[in-house]
């Protein structure tokens, strides 16, 4: 297993993160158990987690199987995603977040997070507000760092101006989706990530099993979380989507390559991504996305794979600028 530094953090994590939301819904107790320790036997280090998931459970199992270990472990949490009835159970208030630190830590079993992520925008805080409670927590020793989720990249470069400005812990990593089907964190979010040296583990590198090879035009599996959840159907509910599904799924096969291994060596193979999240609902499940740790990309490949899905605009929308043309020469010709 490949390890790299998590953006500019002195902590080293695995090339693969797993992660958790599996656990305590789809996946029991038991059944986690064996993947946690499948991941820790390939060399992760990494395991993702989150306050809403399976209702607090998957943070509860997440404890027990790293008991024994903990610092031999690097693990993350998130806040933001309401978590009860009561109107205060949600967003980044410093009530919610510090409140919701305190459970984290608890079903973890732990003292510390090293990655404490917010796990959506929340318009109705002030962002100084939500930024100067995850300072608290960073000086408390609670979170060694913190990081965003689901934010735009001018939302991400607001935060980190005002936390330049008032001295307050900054965010370190970011948690974008991206996948072959989804690669708008293209356009802004990984080049800002680059530029300013923060840490991306991307999830749904498999596009909730889109680019499992059992999807495309006209073609569909009788369960999966394409099938049964609202949420996904939603966000993958445009055709091209599936499209692009089908012809990667028949590139993965000329190549002789499981499409779960492809998928997520293609997100890992780009310069601004740290680690992607990988999940599953059972141990076998979980083999193929394992071996994606080992499996080199070449130039040539990488390039015929992104040819699969459009690629987004850049973010002037000049997309002419790809090819090279400007003004330079003939702004007659340009305009």
């Amino acid at each position: 297993m490949e390890y790299r530094r998590l953006g500019r953090t002195g902590i080293l994590v695995s090339r693969l993160c797993f992660g958790t939301m599996s656990f305590g819904d789809i996946a029991d107790e038991g059944t986690s158990g064996v993947m946690y320790r499948r991941c820790r036997e390939a060399g992760i280090n990494f395991f993702d987690c989150a306050n809403v998931y399976s209702a607090g459970r998957a943070e509860e199992i997440l404890g027990r199987l790293i008991a024994g270990e903990r610092d031999r472990v690097v693990l993350t949490s998130k806040v933001g995603f309401s978590t009860g009835p009561e109107p205060n159970d949600r967003g980044l208030s410093r009530r919610n977040i510090l409140g919701s630190i305190e459970a984290s830590l608890r079903r973890l079993g732990t003292d510390r997070l090293e990655v404490l992520f917010v796990h959506t925008f929340d318009p109705e805080v002030p962002m100084e507000e939500t930024l100067r409670a995850l300072d608290l927590l960073v000086r408390a020793g609670k979170v060694l760092h913190v990081g965003a989720s689901n934010w735009a990249a001018w939302q991400i470069a607001t935060a980190l101006g005002i936390s330049a400005l008032h001295d307050l812990a900054a965010f370190a990593c970011v948690q974008p989706m991206y996948n072959l089907a989804k690669r708008q964190a293209e356009v802004e979010i990984l080049p800002l990530a680059r530029a300013e040296g923060l840490g991306v583990i991307t999830y749904s590198p498999l596009g909730g099993g889109l680019l499992s090879g059992k999807y495309g035009v006209g073609v569909r599996p009788d369960r999966g979380r394409l099938v049964e959840n609202e949420m996904y159907r939603t966000r993958y509910g445009v055709e091209s989507y599936y499209e692009t599904a089908g012809r990667f799924a028949a590139y993965a096969a000329e190549r002789g390559v499981h499409p779960v291994t492809f998928a997520i060596a293609w997100v890992a193979r780009h310069p601004a991504v740290t680690a992607p999240i990988i999940g599953a609902r059972n141990p076998d499940q979980l083999e193929p996305s394992l071996a994606a740790a080992g499996f080199v990309m070449d130039d040539e490949v990488y390039s015929d794979v992104s040819d699969l899905s459009p690629t987004p605009p850049p973010p002037t929308d000049r997309t002419e600028e790809r090819i090279g043309l400007s003004y330079k020469g003939s702004e007659e010709k340009y305009r």
